[in-house]
């Protein structure tokens, strides 16, 4: 049986959901306290392969301003990436292409799969479908996820779209 690792790299703004996510990726549960994230926490998921195991060390990255000079050394070696916006503030997808571009500059071959989390929150969305579309499209991307940390929605859909990218390379 083979065993691979590889680092993936939760990226996005203050509050758009990252730790709630890996929470409900790694442990299967969300608690809706908020505690925001210092500097960076490392979990580890084990997914069952073809091939294997897949070793995922997740490292869940602050965001927002100073992301750049703090988090470089961070994101160096991630074989992918999940870029996060929140679906209740836009301005949390705009800064989505920031985080893309900072790191596909540190690791050119990052594979990247990008999310708008809370999509549980209906009557508070106010980022719609074309809006991703149009955010995505600078990377030449059109798949996207919508997720909810709260219920689950698509959360392992998401996680493992980036494992099936980091495998195949594309």
């Amino acid at each position: 049986m083979t065993t691979i690792q590889k680092k993936i790299c939760l990226l996005g703004d203050f509050g758009v959901g990252k730790t709630s996510l890996v929470h409900r990726f790694v442990e299967g549960r969300f608690d809706d306290k908020y505690l925001s994230t210092v500097g960076v926490k490392i979990s580890r998921k084990v997914l069952k392969r073809s091939y294997g195991e897949m070793n995922l060390l997740v490292w869940d990255l602050a965001g927002g301003s100073g992301f750049e000079s703090a988090s470089n050394t961070y994101m160096q070696g991630g074989a992918g990436a999940l870029i996060i916006c929140d679906l209740t503030r836009y301005e949390t997808l705009t800064a989505c292409e920031n985080y893309a571009r900072q790191i596909r500059i540190l690791n050119p071959g990052v594979q990247l799969v990008f999310l708008g989390n809370k999509v549980d929150m209906t009557k508070e969305r106010v980022v719609s479908v074309s809006d991703m579309l149009a955010a995505l499209s600078v990377f030449g991307e059109r798949t996207f996820f919508l997720t909810s940390a709260k219920t689950g929605e698509r959360v392992e859909d998401a996680f493992n779209h980036l494992a099936e990218k980091i495998e195949k390379g594309v």
